[in-house]
């Protein structure tokens, strides 16, 4: 019996796709893209640079020279000015009623958001999570009368406690919004093998959700202040008497006092600006962090 043995032809070696054979990346320039990058800069930095600048300038220097070239004699004068203008008590006052509004709706929020995440599909729990969504569609202007009334009703009027309160009640829904989506991604197996161990729930909030959600913290914490230090409506209509007033509401009011002074006008911008801009670098990692996170998701 005879027989034949086949040879098969060899197949060619498999080429890798074209995308896969090109090499690294020449690297090509976009150059719309950064010369629209460098325009925004521009106009991000010029008035900043400007108003830097002419707060170190005298009255007579401002109106006398090229508002964009500096000063060859600046002096402190302005800030000395305004500092000397009560700006200590209005700042303290901006303090008390950020760090009041802001510790109580994270905390709150941050609650709400785990057990609206935990709590399962409980009739109530969604009926809370729908309210804190219609609160994002309602606008502060649209509630200003209702918020005076009450307010009035309460015995608040003209009172930093006034500010604190409706400036949670606004902080509230979008926190809740934000930290649930974040609870959400935790694994639930990190939450049963917590429970199998003997935790409670008030441990697990604490001990395992709070930690992993820690840059949506921040991230929420840092755009409260931020929304609450620069409110300026509020503030307007719920105080009254110049030691309740907070910076937005002094600065208007400076600005009329000096109202031909631009350079102590703008002196007292630049430091109305400096705990802002100090508590984005304090908390920039984790505020980025927390807004790479979510934009992933």
């Amino acid at each position: 019996m005879q027989t034949t043995l086949t040879t098969r032809p060899k197949r060619a070696a498999a080429r890798p796709p074209r995308h896969a054979r090109r090499g690294p990346a020449t690297g090509r320039r976009n150059w719309p893209a950064g010369l629209a990058g460098w325009l925004w800069l521009a106009v991000v930095i010029v008035p900043i640079y400007w108003i830097v600048i002419t707060s170190f300038k005298s009255q007579s220097t401002y109106y006398a020279t090229n508002p964009l070239v500096p000063s060859g004699e600046p002096t402190l004068r302005n800030y000395q000015m305004v500092i000397e203008s009560d700006f200590p008590l209005y700042f303290l006052n901006s303090l008390i009623t950020t760090v009041g509004a802001v510790v109580p709706a994270v905390v709150i929020s941050f609650m709400a958001a785990f057990a609206i995440v935990r709590g399962g599909s409980g009739r109530f729990l969604r009926s809370v999570n729908g309210l804190f969504l219609m609160g994002l569609a309602i606008p502060l202007q649209a509630t200003i009368i209702p918020v005076y009334l009450i307010i009035i009703r309460l015995q608040l009027y003209d009172s930093l406690l006034a500010l604190i309160l409706p400036s949670i009640a606004f902080a509230i829904p979008l926190s809740v919004l934000v930290l649930s989506n974040f609870i959400r991604d935790v694994p639930r197996e990190l939450f049963e093998s917590m429970r199998m161990d003997g935790a409670t729930e008030w441990m697990t909030l604490w001990r395992l959700a709070f930690p992993l959600t820690r840059p949506a913290v921040v991230t929420v914490s840092i755009y409260n202040a931020l929304t609450i230090w620069n409110g300026f409506l509020l503030p307007l209509i719920l105080t009254q008497s110049p030691d309740k007033r907070t910076l937005p509401l002094a600065l208007w009011t400076f600005q009329g006092q000096y109202s031909v002074n631009v350079p102590a006008v703008l002196a007292s911008v630049v430091l109305t600006t400096m705990p802002i801009l100090l508590l984005y670098v304090v908390g920039r990692r984790q505020l980025v962090s927390g807004l790479t996170v979510g934009f992933g998701k």
